[in-house]
């Protein structure tokens, strides 16, 4: 054979196989994007409108996240938060639109205990979405309730509705999204 049949041959191999393996790296990323994220995938895709511009931004969201010192609870300050926890939804039987208000301040305060950024809802649903994807509707269920609670627009089965949605979150925030990871007491 000579030279130029051989490359004849060759070329089209290589192209193809380098097609193949691109195509592996997409399908490998999308799989990732959707395990991690869970529900939060399709959501965004929604969002965006499109699997290309919703797999950029949940990968932004989790080179974002990465940077981010999110650290685990010393057993102190976990057995502290479901103290309060305790105690916030103890205050739902006189007085549920506080407790309501009380369980939103506890969830910031933990997800700052964390370490993630507080600031503007959008922004921490996106920080959230990273590790709790499975849960993160919780939160936005529960956010919408506060903010009719704050109009007093909430019904008593919206408010309680709220708190069972806040404590979705909160638990897995207090336990490390289920995977406990021990930290220094």
């Amino acid at each position: 054979m000579s030279t130029g049949t051989l490359l004849a041959i060759i070329i089209p191999i290589v192209v193809v196989v380098a097609l193949l393996a691109v195509a592996a790296a997409f399908v490998r990323r999308r799989r990732h994007l959707r395990e991690r994220f869970g529900p939060e995938y399709e959501r965004t895709v929604e969002d965006t409108g499109s699997r290309r511009a919703a797999e950029r931004e949940l990968s932004a969201r989790e080179k974002r996240h990465d940077s981010l010192d999110i650290k685990p609870l010393p057993s102190s300050v976990r057995d502290r938060y479901a103290r309060d926890w305790e105690s916030v939804q103890g205050e739902f039987v006189d007085r549920p639109e506080d407790a309501v208000h009380d369980a939103d301040l506890l969830v910031t305060s933990l997800m700052h205990e964390r370490g993630y950024p507080t600031e503007g809802l959008a922004q921490r649903l996106d920080d959230l979405s990273v590790e709790h994807g499975r849960t993160i509707e919780h939160y936005r269920a529960a956010h919408e309730v506060n903010e009719l609670r704050v109009k007093h627009e909430a019904t008593t089965e919206q408010l309680r509705g709220a708190m069972v949605h806040y404590r979705v979150l909160f638990d897995e925030l207090l336990t490390d999204g289920g995977q406990a990871r021990h930290a220094p007491a």
